[in-house]
């Protein structure tokens, strides 16, 4: 069944622009508890062999992890709040993945820039908001979800993904997304690292000079249970179906510590004054929209 499209909002460039100032993403994509999700989304991505095997064979996540996270984060941040710089920043993943290809586990070929794995890592975010946010926020409603998902699909257009290769409608969405789980997901060697406790990550190299000295001191002490930490939340945090189509182990005594760590999050985050609870780039284009309505 064919659904009438509502027009792509467009910079004046013609660039398509980013998700609407005062939106469902604008409102969440910049809240602290948005790092608490990311994870689980970019593991969904890597559980597809085709993406596991570009990130296992051309990122540098395992000698640069923090570098790697900072810049990702500041990507999506982007998407969001970039303005005109959105659509750049769309180009310019582009031209990054553009040499990316090889074969994955399975022996089959593959490139990043094919549009069923490409349109697959912007896919995850949607899913993993909505799961997410009803448990460190509170559950959107029908039609903050059916706002979620177009802002999404716009998000999906700065990326340079083509209506075609998105799902247009929520209803066409979760048919498409059931059936990546079912075909394709499984444990990579990519998912099993990014859960591995005992994964050798260097300590933090980011942020100020007296803090990473810290770090640097304490990280053999600290690796192991922070490593620990992020696969707790990282499968939590993830939906269900996804944990199951993967093959991850979730217990329900892990579910009831879940619950009560979300009790608290939902407890002191949104009154936390918004210099801790925004990301940077958020902070700065939320004074910029209150600015111009001056």
């Amino acid at each position: 069944m064919s659904h009438p499209q509502q027009p792509a909002a467009r910079t004046p460039a013609g660039d398509p622009a980013p998700p609407p100032v005062g939106g469902v993403l604008w409102s969440i994509a910049g809240d602290i508890r948005a790092l608490l999700m990311l994870p689980a989304a970019l593991t969904m991505q890597v559980a597809h062999p085709a993406i596991g095997a570009g990130v296992d064979e051309h990122s540098v996540f395992r000698t640069d992890p923090w570098g790697r996270g900072e810049r990702s984060l500041r990507s999506v941040q982007l998407w969001v709040y970039g303005g005109e710089a959105a659509a750049e920043e769309g180009r310019r993943l582009r031209r990054l993945h553009r040499d990316i290809q090889g074969t994955d586990a399975h022996g089959r070929t593959y490139h990043a820039l094919t549009p069923a794995y490409y349109s697959w890592v912007h896919a995850t975010g949607f899913p993993v908001y909505r799961y997410g946010l009803g448990l460190l926020a509170r559950p959107l409603t029908d039609a903050q979800e059916r706002q979620l998902y177009a802002e999404w699909l716009q998000v999906g257009r700065v990326l340079g993904i083509h209506d075609r290769d998105m799902p247009q409608t929520i209803d066409e969405f979760w048919p498409y997304y059931r059936k990546v789980l079912a075909d394709e997901l499984e444990a990579t060697v990519v998912v099993r690292e990014l859960l591995d406790p005992d994964l050798p990550v260097p300590a933090p190299d980011r942020g100020p000079l007296p803090l990473r000295l810290a770090l640097r001191l304490v990280w053999p002490a600290l690796r192991r249970p922070f490593l620990r930490l992020r696969a707790f939340l990282t499968v939590g945090l993830m939906p269900p179906d996804a944990r199951e189509a993967i093959g991850l182990e979730w217990t329900d005594a892990q579910e009831r510590t879940l619950r009560r760590f979300a009790r608290v999050v939902r407890a002191v985050v949104p009154v936390l004054p918004e210099r801790l609870r925004y990301l940077p780039l958020a902070r700065t284009a939320r004074e910029a929209a209150r600015r111009a309505k001056r």
